[in-house]
């Protein structure tokens, strides 16, 4: 599945490069629940939380469906600040973070219709806890759960987020900055496509628009020509590239300052590079010295074409480096990839 983004008469005035604390505000509370996931910010996590009071932490696992999976709307431009959010819409935005999706229920009239309320509760009932406590708190008193909210997001800022904010909003102003210029530079395309090297690409048909699509575990089509994105950049998201397209509001791109350079195409072409037998031995005897095509044919009883499409599959892929020495060209297993083999996946399977 993919994210597609049309490009057909879209100018770099369709959007809208920012800094958004409360979405990188969204990104740390993330990497502060999922902490083995963001093994970057381990350490920083587990000084928040050891600093924590049992109130806080509570509350952090009470309100995690809101930046677990589906990260909550309200975080991010183009929404009424929480404080004064309609409560009806309060209702519907939160429902969907409950139930961790929108294609396929209907909230928007959650507090007034049995039949959504029903759709609430079996939703979430089949994700982890604590989805379905927080949807019962939200279908029992959504004003009592916004006034709670508004409470835990005042103490995030003094627990950590005033002094995160301050280290970090430097850094995303640049981020920012940069995005600019390069989508008044070199256009749109180019622009998106720096947002993820790894699991970007452009799509020029021969019929239809031209289109930036986005390796993810979601399908959508965003059209910036009717309605304008917000970029915006984050320290805290990586590896996540973030896109919101929730019905009725303004899509966005929430992307991380340093893009991951392993999409989910090399890391599953890497793993499976590795099981093929012969390419296994082959690995083995170059990992331990570099070698040349003739000894590597001779060892393994190979035809030197045979073993120079595997080694070209092994450079391609970046698991072999190339050594000249004079007129000799020897090949050596790269073992710094090769042990970021693991990494790399897990990473490409969260972007």
């Amino acid at each position: 599945m993919s994210v597609v983004i049309l490009l057909e008469g879209v100018d770099s005035d369709r959007f809208t490069v920012t800094v958004a604390p409360l979405a990188e505000l969204a990104a740390s509370l993330h990497a502060l629940t999922e902490r083995s996931h963001h093994t970057d910010h381990a350490e920083w996590a587990d000084g928040v939380l050891r600093t924590a009071s049992a109130e806080f932490r509570a509350d952090l696992k009470r309100f995690s469906p809101l930046w677990t999976a589906l990260r909550w709307r309200v975080f991010y431009p183009g929404i009424e600040p929480l404080p004064t959010l309609d409560v009806d819409r309060f209702a519907e935005l939160t429902a969907y973070a409950c139930a961790s999706g929108y294609h396929g229920f209907r909230f928007a009239n959650l507090r007034h219709d049995p039949a959504q309320a029903t759709a609430l509760r079996q939703a979430a009932a089949r994700l982890p806890d604590p989805h379905l406590r927080l949807a019962e708190d939200l279908l029992r008193d959504p004003e009592a759960l916004r006034a709670d909210l508004v409470g835990f997001l005042g103490s995030c800022r003094r627990a950590f987020f005033d002094e995160l904010w301050a280290a970090h909003e430097p850094l995303l102003a640049r981020a920012a900055d940069h995005l600019r210029r390069r989508l008044a530079d070199q256009g749109p395309a180019d622009a998106l496509l720096s947002l993820s090297p790894s699991s970007a690409r452009l799509a020029t048909p021969s019929t239809g628009p031209t289109r930036v699509i986005f390796d993810k575990v979601h399908h959508a089509v965003i059209a910036p020509a009717r309605t304008p994105v917000f970029l915006i950049p984050s320290r805290f998201g990586a590896p996540h590239l973030l896109v919101k397209n929730e019905p009725g509001l303004p899509p966005v791109l929430h992307y991380p300052v340093e893009p991951a350079d392993v999409g989910v195409t090399l890391a599953r072409s890497r793993l499976l590079a590795l099981t093929d037998p012969r390419r296994v031995r082959l690995c083995r005897l170059i990992a331990r010295q570099a070698m040349t095509t003739a000894d590597l044919a001779d060892r393994l009883q190979m035809t030197r074409p045979q073993v120079s499409r595997h080694l070209r599959v092994l450079r391609d892929l970046g698991l072999a480096d190339v050594e000249r020495h004079g007129r000799q060209v020897h090949y050596r297993l790269d073992l710094a990839a090769v042990e970021r083999i693991g990494r790399d996946a897990s990473v490409a399977l969260q972007y």
